[in-house]
């Protein structure tokens, strides 16, 4: 039974449905296709679109078919010379070592399927079953922003507001149930009368009357009356605040090289992205320390060096700073991610541990903490309870907010898989 699918590349939407069809049932390949690439590449990568690869069989589509096991078939292969059609031959057995079997190095030569993502099929894939914390203030459910709607319409308002076509269809609404002439209707009475000899007296005042008739009535009648007019209107509707501010914290002395720092900027891009598709807007705070913090643009954040020790502590002093000053927590959703080595001077863990609970902690929507580890330290490391001051500490608020989650990475291919544990689906 011959299929046909249209796979034309989404002219006007009219394959979009095909489309969205073919990515449900490759899900799995996709997703599986789409984690590898982020767990070898970069997730610079995956801002717009993406082209990958997945194993052809899964774009079979399901057909229907004939068993070849069972049932009679009849043909006569090209160039036959010892059968003819009606002989009857023995089906060879299984497994007698011709068949089309593959070889051990077919497995590297399987053809793949390549196309195409979206970004917002790919943020699909991606997070499609993250959420975000349900955490939401009642102040943040409060909250609201007041924007314009249209209601329908209405017998008043400014005149850059008119509604021509409501307008017009209500004036020939009220001409045609008020019977008002037409001027094609007064033109013919005018040919006629023109077309009349100077004997027909009578029939001229007749047609006279009646074009003074028709006149006065189109006059009474207007084309466009006061009550015709409509126009738009707009009423304030008030919504839920949808906007947030992420917190980028990091740790910028000496024992954060290039190593940790890509980690790290790897981390914050993906929570970005997250973000990103959940608000729709969404500011970013990049606070880097050492023994003092300050406020920077993403490219000082990620790239200039600085020398000195470290005091966490600032970092948390200049966040608060900078929310008291713009950004109120009855009016941003706030996000912060810390990213350090677990290293700070002697004493400052507990003031950090002090702040969080007593400022930070009760005015976040989420707080991640990415400890970034070395790969031997991460076997070194591999209780919960071990690890240095910083870690230590942050378990202790970690087991008293559920809105707080510190995490280890050592290697890229860590990153995307503790993603999905602080941003994972609660099941009932």
């Amino acid at each position: 039974m011959p299929q046909f699918i249209d796979r034309r590349l989404n002219p006007k939407g009219k394959s979009l449905a095909n489309r969205q069809r073919f990515i449900r049932r490759a899900k799995a390949s996709i997703r599986e296709a789409v984690q590898k690439e982020l767990k070898d590449g970069k997730v610079t990568d995956f801002v717009g679109e993406k082209k990958i690869s997945i194993p052809s069989k899964t774009t079979r589509e399901p057909r229907f078919h004939l068993d070849p096991k069972t049932g009679e078939q009849s043909w006569v292969a090209p160039g036959n010379k010892e059968f003819v059609e009606g002989d009857q031959i023995k089906k060879p057995p299984q497994g007698g070592g011709k068949g089309s079997g593959k070889d051990a190095g077919d497995a590297e030569m399987e053809d793949t399927f390549e196309f195409t993502l979206t970004r917002d099929e790919l943020m699909d894939v991606l997070f499609e079953d993250l959420e975000l914390p349900n955490l939401v203030k009642t102040t943040l459910k409060e909250t609201k922003v007041v924007s314009l709607k249209r209601a329908g319409y209405s017998t008043s308002g400014s005149p850059t507001n008119i509604a021509i076509v409501r307008t017009m269809r209500h004036a020939i609404g009220r001409r045609i149930a008020l019977k008002r002439p037409k001027q094609e209707d007064v033109d013919a009475l005018y040919v006629e009368l023109e077309a009349l000899n100077d004997d027909e007296a009578d029939a001229r005042a007749q047609l006279l009357a009646r074009i003074a008739e028709l006149e006065a009535k189109r006059k009474r009648v207007g084309f466009i009356d006061p009550v015709d007019v409509r126009y738009n209107a707009f009423q304030d509707r008030p919504e839920p605040a949808a906007k947030a501010v992420m917190f980028c914290l990091m740790d910028v002395s000496g024992s954060m090289g290039e190593r940790e720092k890509d980690l790290a900027k790897r981390f914050y891009l993906l929570l970005h992205l997250f973000l990103q598709r959940r608000y729709d807007a969404l500011d970013v705070v990049f606070i880097r320390h050492t023994h003092e913090a300050q406020e920077v643009n993403e490219q000082e954040f990620f790239y200039s060096r600085m020398s000195g020790g470290t005091v966490v502590s600032s970092a948390l002093d200049v966040m608060l700073d900078i929310v008291a000053k713009r950004y109120a927590s009855s009016e941003w959703n706030i996000y912060v991610a810390q990213a350090s080595d677990g290293y700070t001077q002697s004493g400052d863990a507990q003031t950090c541990v002090q702040m969080l609970n007593a400022q930070v902690m009760p005015m976040v929507q989420h707080y991640a903490y990415i400890e970034i580890l070395d790969e031997r330290e991460m076997s070194v490391f591999a209780s919960e309870e071990a690890g240095a001051e910083l870690w230590r500490a942050y378990r202790g608020v970690s087991a008293a907010w559920k809105n707080f989650d510190a995490k280890r990475i050592a290697k890229p291919g860590d990153i995307y898989p503790v993603f999905r544990e602080l941003f994972a689906k609660e099941t009932a």
